[in-house]
């Protein structure tokens, strides 16, 4: 795969560890300073964003989501726990059903990020999009639950994890 790899000036970084930082009320500069290095690498259909090596973000025209590597991330994340029969299907890219979750902590609305985990271990497998409300979720026994946006073994996951290894 072709892809470009490009760091942006300290001026832009500060900005965009600001913008990060109040997309999703998390302090970004409590674990980056102002003065971090800041990458992108243009793949196909966005942009992976590299924070001191660390592929944390990934960007398109219209979405910013964290990667499943950026592990410190996770906890601010709302999250919906799956059963073991749900996670070939999420893996796979496959939105998440009502019927395959079997527990929900936080409180989110429609479009909030979500963290999905599997019900044996508690291990992200994939970051997606809400569309309903937490307490609306308990009452609905079948449908769609959320969007994947990112899973293990997406083009994102496999890169990422490529940059990683070398």
């Amino acid at each position: 795969m072709k892809f470009r790899r490009y760091s942006i000036k300290s001026r832009e970084s500060k900005r965009l560890l600001f913008d990060i930082s109040k997309r999703f009320a998390f302090d970004l500069q409590s674990f980056f300073t102002k003065k971090s290095k800041i990458e992108f690498i243009e793949i196909d259909n966005g942009n992976l964003i590299l924070i001191e090596g660390k592929p944390l973000f990934f960007k398109t025209s219209n979405l910013l989501i964290p990667t499943l590597l950026f592990t410190e991330f996770h906890s601010c994340l709302p999250r919906i726990t799956v059963d073991m029969g749900a996670i070939p299907f999420v893996c796979k890219g496959a939105n998440v059903m009502i019927p395959g979750i079997v527990g929900v902590d936080g409180d989110f609305k429609e479009g909030d990020l979500l963290l999905v985990v599997d019900e044996k271990h508690s291990k992200a497998i994939a970051i997606a999009e809400s569309l309903l409300f937490s307490d609306e979720l308990c009452k609905i026994k079948k449908g769609v639950a959320a969007k994947n946006l990112h899973f293990v073994g997406d083009k994102i996951w496999n890169f990422a994890t490529k940059l990683i290894e070398k």
